[in-house]
């Protein structure tokens, strides 16, 4: 039996990358599994056994009207992924007010309209649980990264919220800060720096470990934190970071 079974479950941002890994762990563990991305078709590389529901989670209409669609092809809603993000490069200074609205319009505030959304279908649930996605800049100061950072850090504070609020209805709300993953989204950004190579050289020498993230090593922490087993673990983070956030190695010899 899989740590997931019979529970129903809905990641945001599911159509690559993190999501997708996820969404597949989850389908593996058992679980039934819809994903909601802001894709207008159903992504062919996504497994026929997860569903599909199209939303851009800067729409309240739009999210409360897929996440009511998910429900029912679920029959209920017990688990929340809410993975749906996007990036930004840049310091404070370089940064527009049209990318603090769009940064923290996704990462933030589409966060909270997910959950607003699927709340009352998790307080029916005897196993609620909310996994969100925040990031090792939400911990640590990256170069370069400052609307981003700001908007893992609201992630990571919104996560001990909801969990305080969760509380009383029996919801367990936990985050996974993931460190820089090898994922299409890291692919593009590297795409556009002038020496791709050398970037992701520089990407993976930061983390201790010496290597990216894998999206599968970070599904792996959400299944655990949105599985039964973790009954005690609520207002929590788990680093999948390689131990950047948290160790301070003396450089080799």
């Amino acid at each position: 039996m899989g740590s997931l079974d019979g529970l129903a479950a809905l990641v945001t941002g599911g159509a690559s990358g993190i999501g997708r890994a996820v969404a597949t762990a989850f389908a593996e563990a058992g679980a039934r599994v819809v994903v909601l991305d802001r894709a207008q078709d159903r992504p062919t590389t996504l497994p026929e056994a997860i569903g599909f529901v199209s939303a851009d989670v800067t729409d309240d209409a739009g999210v409360r009207a897929a996440v009511s669609t998910a429900a029912g092809l679920l029959g209920g809603l017990d688990i929340l992924v809410n993975n749906a993000g996007i990036g930004a490069q840049g310091s404070v200074a370089d940064a527009t007010d049209d990318e603090w609205r769009a940064v923290l319009d996704v990462n933030v505030v589409g966060t909270a309209r997910v959950s607003r959304a699927a709340w009352p279908y998790l307080v029916a649930s005897p196993h609620a649980a909310v996994v969100n996605t925040s990031s090792v800049a939400a911990t640590a100061g990256l170069p370069l990264r400052a609307v981003y950072s700001a908007s893992k850090g609201a992630v990571s504070a919104l996560t001990r919220a909801m969990a305080a609020d969760g509380m009383p209805d029996g919801i367990r709300v936990n985050a996974v800060n993931p460190g820089t993953a090898d994922t299409p989204w890291v692919g593009r950004l590297l795409d556009r720096a002038p020496d791709p190579a050398a970037e992701r050289a520089a990407l993976a020498a930061r983390q201790p470990h010496g290597r990216l993230v894998s999206a599968e090593e970070v599904a792996h922490a959400v299944v655990y934190l949105a599985s039964p087993q973790a009954g005690s673990t609520t207002g929590a983070e788990i680093a999948v970071d390689g131990g950047m956030g948290g160790l301070r190695l003396r450089p080799r010899s």
